[in-house]
């Protein structure tokens, strides 16, 4: 954390409206990544960004200085959508047709943007077919490199269950994916037979 931003954290913590606002402007993206990565579309990843900055502004003076804001402030995000999912109790898939906010296209033709857009869309019903917690541990590692650690002390799981959990959920996505693969044509089949 840049000073700057340390010093917006102790105001904030302070009471500093202003100073907060600034912490917000700061981490709303990747908060809204989190919740929007966890709950599949854009609607209700902004709701779960402005719940988490409410419940961090009303428990920003218990913040421990010694840990990570951003970890603190992403845990606070992935509880929220753990909960959210839990609430849901069916899975929920995208629908809708934009691309993942944080990633852009470096490439500039159009087969190459429709190609892109299918991965993330893929990636997105991946995710989806994991539970709450497991969904959030796999964001947390891969999109936010959080060590196991962190994520352990975020979600108030061990070091050995978010390892498990990690194992699992690749283990769960992998075989989704080849669960949607077309099956290949007999044609294929005496080919690489």
């Amino acid at each position: 954390m840049q000073q700057e931003e340390q010093d917006w954290l102790i105001q904030a913590q302070k009471g500093d409206s202003q100073a907060f606002s600034f912490l917000v402007e700061a981490y709303q993206r990747p908060v809204y990544n989190l919740c929007y990565r966890m709950l599949g579309n854009a609607e209700d990843a902004e709701d779960g960004s402005q719940e988490t900055f409410l419940r961090a502004y009303r428990s920003i003076r218990q913040f421990d200085r010694s840990r990570p804001f951003p970890t603190w402030l992403l845990s606070i995000a992935a509880h929220y959508c753990i909960d959210q999912i839990r609430r849901r109790k069916t899975p929920v898939i995208s629908t809708e047709d934009m691309l993942l906010p944080d990633l852009p296209d470096p490439a500039p033709d159009m087969d190459s943007r429709l190609s892109r857009k299918e991965e993330q869309q893929q990636i997105r019903s991946l995710l989806q077919v994991l539970d709450a917690t497991d969904r959030a541990v796999v964001v947390m590692y891969y999109w936010y490199d959080l060590s196991y650690i962190e994520i352990a002390d975020s979600l108030k799981l061990t070091e050995g269950a978010v390892k498990s959990r990690l194992h699992r959920a690749r283990r769960s996505m992998a075989q989704c994916w080849l669960d949607r693969q077309p099956a290949p044509s007999p044609q294929a089949e005496r080919i690489m037979a």
